[in-house]
């Protein structure tokens, strides 16, 4: 019995079951005010009225640095983890560096 008790699911099922409990027992404590202000349920924008039709999140530039971060950071751990004994594990390291150069030269093509 006890063995099943400790098998992952059991063990999730019952922390599960007691966070449940434990939640709606604080619920009762919570604060809940009476009722709403004029502009408490609206988003904060510095004080200033944004028309929702202008608010288009423009990602142009966000992609190209992901793309930047993610290549420089996979190389990065390849040559950080390449052991420098054998020379097969080098060619990689190289061939790597050498994708990331090609990758880089796209990235910021013009």
């Amino acid at each position: 019995m006890d063995r099943l008790l400790l098998s992952p699911p059991i063990a999730f099922l019952i922390i599960l079951g007691v966070t449940l409990l434990f939640a709606a027992a604080l619920s009762k404590l919570s604060f809940k005010p009476k009722s709403h202000g004029e502009g408490e349920t609206k988003s904060y924008a510095c004080g200033e009225d944004i028309p929702t039709n202008l608010m288009q999140p423009d990602y142009s530039q966000f992609f190209p640095f992901a793309f930047f971060f993610t290549v420089l950071h996979v190389v990065t751990l390849i040559i950080a983890t390449v052991p420098i004994e054998t020379m097969e594990s080098f060619s990689i390291a190289v061939i790597y560096i050498a994708g990331a150069l090609v990758g880089m030269a796209i990235l910021f093509r013009r």
